[in-house]
């Protein structure tokens, strides 16, 4: 899914302590304050949160948040970066572009953010990403999809072209999940006729067009296709053209609000066919959205179902101590992992420059992250020369007495 001064510090060198001078605030704190353990200054930098925080997707956002937080608690538990304290300020872009264009504006102005976690929405990251670029500020989406933030937009046309260097991501693409879905539609789930339906918005869009095209290559047909429009809740016409086009099946392109609505008026029109969708509609409140049963609707989303893997065992063990309010819902290991890849691009920073912060810190820990590797909770974390991930994981979910169940993982093959 989708889319967020220089401190000069100078510090007396004192035995056996590390001290660092640029980006960031010097935090002459205690170890009690900042949880490393070896009671010297420490200089703190600042890892921003962009998400929608607030509104309908804040399930999403809160998720978002909270994951970021644990992987900086769990970086300056284990002082991962000597002489660094990490913190995290986290600002609300409602799923709306322009705000997120504030935000991101905001967190360049904050000399401390070496790193940008966020957006959740692809429109947003849209708004967001040249703000980024002119400050050389990292920025890793744990949940955008939309292939032109790292391709370009004649990325379908075989033009692929990055349009900003300072933009990664740890979740795969929608060429990839659209067209897991409709493989999985066709071959797995055996249906031959879908109707094809979006919400007019940048992820949406995308995801149901590369859909559609991969469902005819296959040698499925669309049945119709059709848009609706956000927050909007009478989706009762286009139920009707779906009943009456013959469809088979339902695919949707955009977030859980809508589909959920839209899968409930569906059945009620008498269709009795399954609705499916991408990962934003992998989310509870798609279930509660619709008021007539909806087993056997489907969603895909990126990778393995966290609490299956092993490598997030201790992920999912230190959400839960930590006692978040919100669950870390469809992108918070991904957004551990976002968050864990600036901090590795940091301390690679740090280590490069004999265990200091160079003065032009953004730019330095702009050129460690196309390097970053690691194994984590989503498995191993790496980029391609776009900024891709590249773990190519997916899952098919399905409704099952009323919860998301995982039905199918696999890693995507042309």
């Amino acid at each position: 899914m989708r889319h967020r001064s220089l401190v000069i510090l100078t510090a007396a060198l004192t035995t056996g302590a590390l001290t660092l001078t640029a980006c960031g605030s010097r935090d002459a704190g205690s170890a009690k304050d900042n949880g490393t353990g070896d009671g010297g200054a420490k200089t703190t930098v600042t890892i921003g949160v962009d998400a929608p925080l607030t509104g309908s997707l804040s399930p999403f956002g809160q998720g978002i948040k909270n994951s970021v937080d644990l992987a900086v608690r769990t970086a300056n538990k284990n002082n991962e970066v000597k002489g660094v304290t990490f913190r995290t300020t986290a600002l609300d872009d409602q799923a709306v572009p322009g705000t997120g264009q504030q935000n991101a504006a905001k967190l360049v102005a904050d000399k401390d953010v070496l790193g940008v976690v966020g957006p959740m929405n692809s429109g947003v990251a849209q708004s967001m990403q040249g703000v980024f670029a002119k400050a050389d500020l990292t920025q890793v989406s744990p949940a955008n999809t939309n292939p032109a933030l790292t391709q370009g937009d004649n990325w379908a046309k075989g033009e692929k072209n990055r349009p900003f260097k300072t933009y990664f991501r740890t979740a795969t693409t929608d060429i990839i999940q659209g067209r897991f879905a409709a493989q999985y539609l066709y071959k797995d789930a055996k249906k031959k006729k879908a109707f094809v339906v979006d919400d007019k918005q940048t992820y949406g869009v995308g995801l149901a067009t590369i859909f559609a095209e991969e469902f005819k290559r296959l040698g499925g047909d669309i049945a119709g296709t059709d848009h609706l429009t956000v927050k909007e809740t009478d989706f009762s016409g286009i139920a009707n053209k779906i009943k009456n086009s013959g469809a088979d099946s339902v695919y949707f392109g955009g977030q859980f609000p809508e589909a959920g609505l839209l899968s409930d008026q569906v059945k009620k029109a008498g269709a009795r066919i399954p609705l499916m969708g991408g990962d934003g509609i992998y989310n509870p409140g798609f279930i509660t959205a619709s008021g007539e049963p909806n087993d056997g609707d489907l969603a895909t989303s990126v990778g393995y179902p966290v609490e299956e893997l092993d490598s997030a065992k201790k992920f999912v063990q230190g959400y839960k101590d930590a006692g978040y309010k919100d669950p870390y819902a469809t992108y918070g290991g991904y957004s551990y992992d976002a968050a864990w890849a600036i901090v590795q691009a940091v301390k690679k920073t740090v280590e490069d420059n004999k265990g200091k912060l160079p003065a032009d810190a953004r730019a330095k820990v702009l050129d460690a992250m196309s390097k970053v590797s690691f194994d984590s909770v989503t498995g191993k974390v790496s980029f391609d020369q776009y900024g891709d991930t590249t773990n190519k994981q997916l899952t098919v979910y399905q409704v099952v007495g009323g919860a998301w169940k995982s039905l199918k993982s696999a890693t995507f093959q042309d």
